[in-house]
């Protein structure tokens, strides 16, 4: 009996120490994915921006700050829970330039060349039907907006560059930049001028 404890113990330890490790992982990601999203979008002052999946507004309130009150960002999410959190903090932060929206991209709810950049953070594996979701995004881009996508390999629904690439040249963007490697990369894809 001591024998078959002690081993559960051990089970459980190592188990608390694997999630432990786990879960510092994915802060470190996480920390290291901002940064370089950050630097990829090149917000300025006056740029309209879409966030997509943007949960409780962890980008689109800083993004908001950036492109500062004469730009405008919209945080849209398919989850009701995390629009009405994002609201909150954007309220609480007392940013008047960013609103949210409970919807999800491919839906058609995106207006027509309305965006200069739009941002899908650790998103792109969750959409159900990626073709047509990158489709609306493409064109709710102006021409020669940007879709900045960054992916990390402990996500559970992580794309990985090939896939990002295969999926955005179907919807028409031309790959202008990619930052990072195959554990963390934020890829910039432009919408051409002309098609």
């Amino acid at each position: 009996m001591r024998r078959l404890l002690t081993i559960v113990v051990f089970v459980v330890l190592v188990f608390i120490v694997a999630l432990t490790g786990y879960s510092i992982a994915w802060l470190l990601l996480i920390k290291a994915g901002n940064r370089l999203t950050r630097r990829q979008l090149a917000l300025r002052p006056g740029m309209s921006v879409v966030d997509v999946g943007c949960g409780s507004g962890r980008f689109t309130i800083p993004m908001a700050q950036q492109v500062s009150s004469t730009g405008e960002v919209l945080g849209i999410d398919i989850q009701a829970g995390k629009v009405q959190r994002a609201k909150q903090r954007a309220q609480e932060a007392s940013i008047k330039n960013a609103r949210f929206e409970r919807a999800g991209a491919g839906e058609g709810r995106l207006d027509e060349e309305r965006f200069d950049r739009a941002l899908l953070y650790a998103v792109l594996g969750e959409m159900t039907d990626r073709q047509v979701a990158l489709a609306e995004i493409f064109q709710a881009l102006k021409p020669g907006g940007i879709l900045t996508v960054t992916e990390g390999f402990i996500d559970p629904h992580y794309q990985n560059c090939e896939r990002v690439r295969q999926l955005a040249h179907a919807a028409g963007f031309v790959e202008e930049s990619c930052r990072g490697n195959r554990l963390l990369f934020t890829m910039n894809l432009l919408k051409p001028l002309t098609r």
